[in-house]
């Protein structure tokens, strides 16, 4: 065999090594990411009704833990709040991550102790959010800083944040560590049911009382590589949205099913029934908001000031609307 075809061979075994593996990777399913709280209910009922196809699951207490799982490549895809969606586009240099639809609005809500009536009754008090950095983090410490309070990363300040994962903060407020906190549902609505009242609806801080509260975002490098796999969770993520808001019940039963099936426990229909008014479930990505809940980190202190510029491609997302006959929507 002469030196020329043997490297010709070794070249056609590499190319089709490489080939084989390209292969094999397309054919693997989509990594995606989630929480379970009802502001995610879309990821909660895809799931529960098969909707989604081809998807591998993790699940998430808050989102730089999914930003961290992203940034290390152990999840392609995943249902997130904004300013973690945010944290990651300045931390890459707006490389990293692309937002590719819209997917909650609403279903926030500051749970405090009877007797906490002002934010001045909260001067000295424990506030507990899911994750230091996490949108209702970001939320509240925006609103208290509004109101003359201060807080400091390390708990400390007028009002002291503590984070903390949202089941235990059931538990601490069930034991007085902490007097209040601003959390997603279905949290807002066991805190009440445990004896807390709300304070603030979040939804009463945003013109049109519509703020993303959730998002669905995927790594730039999958998306590029992989714009069908994309396309397809896109399209699978505008049905459920449209059953979801077809057939509230249904849905409904859905999320407390597939919880149950994460904690061990089906969560309650009532407590769900309770949060879904506060809750809109929509394809529009809410861009406004987004640039607006930026601007409070950087007022607070937890994010300087950052470029969104690139932060949404929703050329998907107007493709899969424009052939179900639905409205496109817009970035920034």
């Amino acid at each position: 065999m002469s030196r020329l075809t043997a490297l010709a061979i070794a070249a056609a075994l590499t190319l089709g090594t490489a080939a084989c593996s390209e292969g094999s990777q397309a054919s693997q399913p989509l990594r995606l990411g989630y929480f379970p709280n009802i502001t995610h209910a879309p990821a909660l009922v895809g799931l529960e009704k098969g909707f989604f196809t081809n998807v591998q699951t993790s699940t998430f207490n808050a989102g730089p833990a999914a930003i961290e799982a992203l940034f290390s490549g152990a999840i392609d895809a995943t249902y997130i709040g904004p300013n973690p969606a945010i944290n990651a586009h300045a931390k890459s240099n707006g490389e990293a991550i692309r937002i590719v639809a819209g997917a909650a609005s609403g279903g926030v809500a500051l749970v405090v102790r009877p007797g906490i009536n002002s934010a001045e009754d909260l001067r000295g008090k424990r506030i507990a959010t899911p994750q230091l950095g996490n949108t209702q983090d970001v939320a509240v410490r925006h609103w208290l800083k509004g109101k003359g309070l201060t807080t400091t990363k390390e708990g400390g300040g007028d009002v002291k944040i503590i984070p903390q994962e949202n089941a235990q903060t059931v538990e601490t407020f069930g034991t007085g560590a902490i007097d209040g906190a601003w959390v997603p549902e279905p949290f807002v609505s066991r805190l009440v049911s445990a004896g807390g009242k709300i304070l603030v609806d979040e939804r009463d801080l945003w013109p049109g009382r519509q703020f993303v509260i959730a998002h669905l975002i995927v790594r730039t490098e999958f998306l590029t590589r992989y714009p069908e796999k994309v396309k397809k969770l896109i399209e699978e993520h505008v049905a459920v949205t449209e059953f979801i808001n077809a057939k509230p019940d249904e849905a409904q039963q859905a999320v407390s099913d597939h919880i149950g099936k994460l904690s061990g426990k089906p969560l309650d229909r009532k407590l769900i029934q309770q949060s879904w008014p506060s809750l809109t479930f929509l394809d529009d990505p809410l861009a406004t908001s987004l640039k607006v809940g930026a601007d409070h980190a950087v007022e607070i202190g937890l994010l300087e000031k950052v470029d969104l510029n690139g932060i949404y491609d929703l050329k998907l997302l107007n493709e899969v609307l424009r052939a179900a006959g639905k409205p496109e929507v817009k970035g920034l």
